[in-house]
């Protein structure tokens, strides 16, 4: 089968033309499995003739470039460069040395290339990349989506609520849920062989090393990022580590998700949330391991609706559908905001006007404490449990999900205004965690504020209607003793 229609955007008027080969520009999908816009590559290079090529590049100059996110899209891209060299297609790393060094290269490719396919991923500064290169662009220029069970352009609706997308998706998803993506396009495509990078470009846009991408010692610290937020210990980027994590959650962890999510000291979690975001693991491709392991289920018994209902249309088991939630309709609802909001998905202006009106009519209200960017950097806070989460999240790049909530509410009750708390949220998110610059990490910034969420009484000081959270409450739903030893100062 082709890539359906609904996941491919034309960005210029231009069409197909005579080239050299069929460049993939792959900026969001990290991965050379369960990617719609690499089969949509591998499906024109097929039927052109054409030799196909992945460029894959890494620029130095993008908001919160730091060693942090640069190490773990240097681990995918060892993967890549392992996997391409049993293919028949190119692959091309390139790791821009200094800030605007690459400038140039896209338009090269380009003129040698038939055709560009690229990832039609909504947010950061992607969307604005891609129209400004279809803008100068003389090839042909496609964006695919691969980013969720929903194909993006199915709905022009803005959800705002998780119980009004739930019950949309419980009425729609049904057919997409028997159109994923070849888990291997590259293999058995009748794909012309490439044969090496114009010298030209090779010679002035040097392929990134092996010592770069294979973590040799002092390899980045040449390079002009933020060395201050350095790589965490542990799980490595990539997609082999990626398939082996949805191995061990499907396998083994999953059965614990239900009953121990919550608990930061369990491992109960998917911990998949950055390998999603930098693409070198797909929905899909979490969704099929999970179908299989619910041995007797099939898309034919899902009812024709639901009514927004989070238990029983997916007919799997209690923990299969609770995460199931998660993955897709807490997950893509972000994607639904990002794409149909347009550009100001991720600021304070785009709150439900109740949360607005609400959080304005308390913004003179006295606060226990005031805190500075530094001060919630450092951890400098008067609450432990606060601090711990920070802490976690420089050391870790992550914080546990739901301690992430509380961290958030802390953050709106200790700043002047709720626009400075959103500022903050986004500066130590997206700087930390691995996670974040993603439309489902600016859900969880932006539910802090009311956005998803309903009015809730009493009415308070500072929070207004808006959800409010302690430190206290939290730490008597949860066990957190062994999580404050852990993230001690």
């Amino acid at each position: 089968m082709p890539v359906p229609e609904n996941r491919i955007r034309a960005l210029n008027t231009i069409e197909v033309s005579s080239g050299e080969f069929v460049l993939y520009w792959m900026v969001a999908f990290r991965r050379l499995q369960w990617n719609f816009a690499l089969e949509r590559a591998v499906e024109h290079a097929t039927r052109l003739g054409l030799p196909l090529l992945v460029f894959e590049p890494l620029r130095a100059g993008y908001e919160w470039a730091s060693a942090r996110h640069h190490r773990f899209v240097l681990d995918g891209m060892a993967d890549q460069r392992d996997a391409c060299e049993a293919l028949p297609v190119g692959y091309y790393p390139y790791v821009e040395p200094e800030k605007g060094q690459g400038a140039g290269l896209l338009e090269a490719l380009a003129d040698k290339a038939a055709v560009i396919v690229s990832d039609d991923f909504p947010a950061f500064f992607i969307p604005r990349m891609h129209a400004a290169a279809a803008a100068k662009l003389r090839t042909r220029l496609e964006v695919v989506d691969s980013n969720g069970m929903l194909p993006m352009i199915s709905t022009d609706r803005v959800f705002t609520t998780a119980h009004s997308f739930r019950a949309h998706l419980q009425k729609n998803l049904k057919p997409f849920l028997q159109e994923l993506p070849r888990e291997d396009p590259i293999r058995g495509a009748k794909l012309k062989r490439f044969s090496g990078l114009p010298k030209g470009i090779a010679k002035r846009w040097p392929v990134a090393s092996d010592g770069l991408l294979d973590r040799e010692s002092g390899a980045l610290d040449e390079l002009p990022i933020d060395h201050s937020v350095a790589s965490v210990g542990g799980t490595p980027g990539g997609a082999r580590v990626g398939r082996r994590l949805v191995d061990e959650f499907i396998g083994a962890v999953i059965a614990r998700y239900t009953d121990q999510r919550n608990e930061p000291e369990k491992r109960a979690t998917s911990q998949l949330s950055a390998h999603l975001h930098f693409g070198h693991v797909s929905s899909h491709q979490i969704f099929d391991a999970l179908r299989r392991r619910e041995s007797s289920w099939s898309v034919r018994d899902l009812p024709e609706k639901g009514g927004g209902s989070r238990e029983g249309w997916w007919k799997m088991s209690p923990e299969a559908e609770s995460f199931l939630d998660e993955l897709i309709t807490w997950r893509e609802l972000g994607f639904n905001m990002a794409s149909k909001r347009g550009a100001d998905y991720e600021q304070y202006s785009s709150l439900p006007e109740w949360a607005r009106k609400t959080l304005d009519d308390h913004r003179d209200d006295e606060r226990p404490y005031t805190y500075t960017l530094r001060q919630f950097d450092n951890a400098e806070t008067d609450d432990e449990l606060w601090n711990a989460a920070q802490r976690q999240l420089v050391r870790d790049g992550r914080i546990h999900n739901y301690l992430r909530m509380l961290w958030g509410k802390k953050i709106l009750e200790w700043t002047e205004t709720p626009e400075d708390a959103r500022d903050i949220m986004v500066e130590l998110n997206n700087r930390y965690a691995l996670d974040g610059r993603d439309p489902n990490s600016y859900s969880g910034i932006m539910w802090v504020l009311g956005r998803y969420d309903r009015a809730w009484g009493p009415e308070r000081p500072i929070y207004g209607k808006v959800r409010y959270m302690s430190s206290k409450n939290t730490a008597k739903k949860i066990k957190v003793k062994g999580y404050l030893e852990r993230y001690s100062a």
